[in-house]
C-alpha cells in the first residue's frame, strides 16, 4: 500500500513538473509588447522638436508621453544602408550596406536581426509598411508571421508608384517606359523615369498605402492581443519620402499658413565641394526643373506638399495609439518612434537626403515606456545616440539578451535620467554624395547622359577646383568617403578613401555648432589644433566614445 501511495505522489508531481514546464513562464507573460514606428525621410519637423509650421498633434501627444531625443543621428542619410544597420545592430561597413542595392542578408548570412532575436525570446514578430528597404525584408527569418489579411481591411487599389490620378500614372508610366527602352531595366531602379513630385487626391486615407498599411497594422495588433505571447509590431510609413502624394485634406491644413523658406541658399563656406550633391532624386520628377534654381513659388510647394505628407502619417499614427489604447496595450508597450535620416528642403542649396550634414543625418526619435518615471514623461534630453543603439535598447526594456555582436549601446538609463553624462560622439558616414546617385550608388550610364549630365560635370569642376592634386576619378567616385563625427560643441568630417584604413584624409570639415548651428562656415584650416584634437578622438571609433 506505502509503495502505490509513494507512485502515485510520484506521478502527480512528474504531471505538474511537465506543466511547469509547458505553460509559458510568468517572464514571458509579462514581457513588454514593442511598436516600432518608422517614418522614412522625416527630418525634425515636428512641433515637438519646434516646428511652427509642422501641423503634427499626434506626434507631438507622444512626445508629451515619453522622453524626445534631441540628438539623434542615423548612420548613413540614405534609406537601406540606414535601415539595416537599426535592424542588424550593426554599423554600415561591418555588414558591407553602404548603398540602397546591397542585401545585408547576402552579405552576412548568419548576422541575427532584431526581430529574428526577439523571436528567441518568445515574441511574436510582423511588420505592416516599410521597416527594412523594399525587396530586403527578410522574410523567412525576421518575422514569426504575416501581417493581418482578412475583410476588415479593403485590397488596396492597384496603382502606378502610388499615383491616385490618371493622369499622373500615365505619365510615370510613359517616362519610365522610355528611360527603360533606352538604358535598359535598371534605369528606374537608378532613378530615371519618374512622375511627379506631388499629388493630393480627393480620396479617403486607406486610398494611399500608408493609410492602407495602418489599418492593417491595426488588425494585426488585434489578433495578437489574444495571444500569450508578447509582440513586436513594425510599422513603417512610406512618406515623407518623395513621391509626396496623400489626401488632398491634408495638402488643405496649410492652406495659408506662410511656410518660410529656409535662408541657407549656399552649401558652407570653405565646405567639401563633393559633400553636396546637385538635388539629383528631386530634380528626377517629372515636374521640377532640371537644372538651375527652383523657384520661391515652386519651392513653397514642395514645402507644403512635404509637411501635408508629415501630417498625413501622423493622423495614422493617432489611428495606431488610439488603437493600442482601446484594446488596453498601452500600458504593456514600449513605444519606439524613429525616422531613417533627414531631408534638405532647399537647406544649403539642395533638396534630398544624402549628405553628411546635421540636416540629413539628425532625426526624431521619441520613445515611451509603461514603467518610465512621470517626471521624465514630457521632457528632452541632449544626449548623443545612434539609430544604432535602438536595437540594445529594446532588448534592455523588454528585459531579453543583448547580444554581444551588437555596436550600439543601449540608452536604457537615459529613461530615467535624461541629464546624465552620456557618449561623446555619435557617427554618420556617406561616399561622396556629389559624384554619386542619391541612392549612394555609383553612377550609371544613364545619370551621365540625360540631364544628370551637366549636373555632374559641374560638380565635378568644383571638386578639380578645390582639391587641385588630390583630384583622381576612380577615388572621388568610387571610393572616397565621408566619415563624419557629432560631438557636443562639433560636426567633423574625415574624407578619406574607404578601402584603404591606413590612407591619409584627402579633405577635412570641421563645424563650430556652438556659435554656427546651420554649418555654414568650415573652420578646420582656422583651427589645426581643434582639428588634430578631433582626429584622435576620432580614431577611437564608436567602442572609444561610449558612454562609460
Amino acid at each position: 500500500m506505502k509503495r502505490i501511495t509513494f507512485f502515485f505522489l510520484l506521478n502527480i508531481l512528474l504531471l505538474s513538473c511537465k506543466a511547469q514546464i509547458e505553460k509559458p513562464s510568468d517572464d514571458s507573460v509579462n514581457k513588454p509588447n514593442i511598436l516600432f514606428i518608422a517614418i522614412d525621410d522625416l527630418r525634425p519637423e515636428l512641433g515637438a522638436y519646434g516646428s511652427e509650421v509642422a501641423i503634427t498633434p499626434n506626434m507631438d501627444a507622444l512626445a508629451a508621453q515619453g522622453l524626445l531625443f534631441n540628438n539623434a543621428y542615423c548612420q548613413e542619410a540614405i534609406c537601406s544602408p540606414s535601415r539595416a544597420s537599426v535592424m542588424t545592430g550593426a554599423r554600415p561597413e561591418t555588414i558591407k550596406v553602404i548603398e540602397n542595392f546591397s542585401y545585408f542578408r547576402d552579405l552576412n548570412p548568419d548576422i541575427v536581426t532584431l526581430p529574428q532575436h526577439l523571436q528567441t525570446e518568445g515574441y511574436e514578430t510582423v511588420y505592416a509598411g516599410k521597416i527594412f528597404h523594399p525587396g530586403y525584408t527578410d522574410e523567412e527569418l525576421s518575422w514569426s508571421r504575416k501581417a493581418y489579411s482578412g475583410p476588415n481591411v479593403a485590397a488596396m487599389p492597384e496603382r502606378v508608384r502610388g499615383y491616385v490620378l490618371s493622369e499622373n500614372q500615365e505619365m510615370f508610366k510613359k517616362n519610365r517606359a522610355e528611360v527603360v527602352a533606352k538604358y535598359g531595366k535598371n534605369a528606374p531602379r537608378n532613378g530615371l523615369g519618374k512622375g511627379p513630385a506631388y499629388e493630393f487626391a480627393d480620396a479617403p486615407d486607406n486610398t494611399y498605402e500608408d493609410g492602407h498599411n495602418t489599418e492593417l497594422a491595426i488588425e494585426t495588433m488585434k489578433e495578437m492581443a489574444k495571444n500569450d505571447k508578447p509582440f513586436f509590431l513594425g510599422l513603417g510609413f512610406l512618406k515623407p519620402h518623395l513621391e509626396w502624394i496623400a489626401p488632398k485634406k491634408y495638402w488643405d491644413l496649410y492652406e495659408g499658413i506662410d511656410l518660410q523658406l529656409t535662408g541657407q541658399h549656399e552649401g558652407p563656406k570653405n565646405g567639401a565641394a563633393m559633400g553636396l550633391h546637385a538635388s539629383f532624386e528631386l530634380r528626377a520628377r517629372a515636374d521640377i526643373p532640371n537644372q538651375g534654381d527652383i523657384d520661391e513659388e515652386q519651392a513653397k510647394n514642395l514645402k507644403r506638399a512635404y509637411l501635408a505628407t508629415v501630417s498625413y502619417v501622423d493622423a495614422q499614427i493617432g489611428k495606431m495609439l488610439q488603437a493600442l489604447d482601446d484594446e488596453g496595450l498601452r500600458d504593456n508597450t514600449i513605444i519606439m518612434l524613429w525616422s531613417d535620416h533627414g531631408w534638405h528642403l532647399g537647406d544649403m542649396g539642395i533638396w534630398g537626403k544624402a549628405t553628411n550634414y546635421e540636416i540629413a543625418t539628425r532625426v526624431p526619435l521619441i520613445v515611451s515606456t509603461p514603467n518610465m518615471p512621470q517626471a521624465v514623461r514630457g521632457t528632452k534630453t541632449k544626449a548623443l545616440v545612434e539609430l544604432v543603439d535602438m536595437y540594445p535598447t529594446l532588448c534592455d526594456l523588454a528585459g531579453v539578451s543583448i547580444p554581444t555582436t551588437l555596436e550600439g549601446q543601449s540608452f536604457k538609463p537615459l529613461l530615467s535620467n535624461p541629464d546624465r553624462e552620456w557618449k561623446d560622439a555619435a557617427f554618420t558616414q556617406f561616399p561622396s554624395p556629389a559624384l554619386r546617385e542619391w541612392a549612394a550608388n555609383p553612377l550609371s550610364k544613364g545619370m551621365r547622359e540625360t540631364s544628370f549630365g551637366p549636373l555632374l560635370e559641374e560638380v565635378e569642376e568644383k571638386i578639380i577646383a578645390q582639391q587641385g592634386d588630390k583630384w583622381n576619378r576612380d577615388l572621388f567616385e568610387n571610393r572616397l568617403m565621408g566619415y563624419s563625427m557629432r560631438t557636443a560643441e562639433y560636426r567633423f568630417t574625415v574624407w578619406k578613401d574607404y578601402t584603404d584604413k591606413e590612407s591619409e584624409p584627402v579633405f577635412f570639415e570641421l563645424y563650430d555648432h556652438k556659435n554656427d548651428p546651420k554649418e555654414t562656415v568650415n573652420v578646420a584650416n582656422d583651427n589645426p589644433e581643434i582639428v588634430q584634437e578631433l582626429l584622435v578622438q576620432f580614431n577611437k571609433g564608436w567602442q572609444g566614445n561610449k558612454a562609460k
